[in-house]
């Protein structure tokens, strides 16, 4: 795995240094009074991926409604346990976000997901592509030990084109049940389970596009860090959700939010013709996602053909 910087801008790799330091320091505080056997609890490597790793990343502003890259970042633990981000990288996951709106220390978004040295490697063994591209284009930040992953085994044409229509029968058609009750909550005013109904639709057509794509998706109902990856994968997600006024922005902090706050916040308001606007968007983003999962199961299929 590659380990220089040197295609990124000396601004670029302090800002890295930072976001080391701050996942190091955090994980040691979650982990400092652990017991039994968490307490050879240990962070193997820190890679960076994406557009970051790749070079083809984007530093726009988001008030020019244009596209801004943020650094995606993998940590493998040693345990599973781990990984789970509730009990060990809420911390760090708030600390990033304050570094980089409140205090200015890392002016680019940074998202990092946590998994096991066994998950990573069984992603790879299984032939998920996510995996198989962090382990070709990643760049390690740091390596504890300097064990190499395992040697990616990709589907086969007809593994591939079967595993993605599954991926995308199951998620696209979940995503679907939930926009009808969501459409149903708004035609009968239940305005906060509707708000609860459309972030679930959101969710599902983002995994929808991530498990068709890669046979993989984040656990995380975050949907600001699914549609990011999404887009990621596909340009033409971007236009699905204008960003470029402060109002904008905050109808889908929103929808963001009403994963819980729709569900347990009395303080959650949201009204008829903000429910209206964000079920636009939501059809708009299930027909993007029904053309990109289709269009790429297409070339698949044709893969298998020959």
């Amino acid at each position: 795995m590659r380990t220089d910087l040197d295609h990124l801008p000396a601004a670029k790799q302090r800002e890295l240094e930072e976001v080391v330091r701050i996942l190091f320091a955090e994980f040691r505080d979650a982990t400092e009074n652990a017991t039994g056997r968490k307490k050879s609890a240990r962070i193997l490597k820190i890679i960076l991926f994406g557009s970051y790793a790749r070079g083809d990343w984007v530093d726009a502003p988001f008030d020019a409604n244009q596209y801004k890259s943020d650094m995606d970042i993998l940590v493998i633990v040693n345990q599973k346990e781990l990984a789970d981000v509730a009990a060990y990288w809420s911390v760090a996951e708030q600390r990033l976000i304050d570094a980089y709106l409140i205090e200015k220390r890392i002016n680019t978004p940074v998202h990092f997901i946590v998994h096991s040295l066994q998950q990573v490697n069984q992603g790879l063994s299984h032939g998920r592509v996510f995996f198989m591209e962090i382990a070709e284009q990643g760049i390690a930040l740091y390596d504890a030990d300097d064990r190499e992953l395992a040697k990616p085994k990709p589907k086969t044409p007809s593994e591939a084109a079967a595993a993605a229509q599954d991926y995308f029968d199951d998620y696209f058609s979940e995503a679907m049940q939930a926009f009808e009750v969501a459409k149903f909550g708004i035609e009968k005013s239940f305005f906060r389970k509707a708000a609860f109904d459309l972030h679930q639709t959101a969710e599902r057509l983002y995994q929808a596009i991530l498990l068709t794509l890669t046979f993989y998706t984040p656990y995380d109902h975050n949907i600001a860090f699914l549609r990011l990856q999404a887009e990621g994968r596909d340009p033409t997600l971007f236009d699905v959700w204008p960003r470029g006024t402060r109002r904008e922005r905050a109808m889908f902090q929103k929808l963001k939010d009403a994963y819980v706050k729709a569900r347990y916040s009395k303080h959650y308001q949201i009204d008829l013709e903000e429910l209206r606007w964000l079920a636009e968007r939501i059809e708009t983003l299930g027909q993007i996602t029904h053309s990109i999962c289709s269009a790429h199961i297409a070339k698949l299929n044709e893969k298998a053909r020959h």
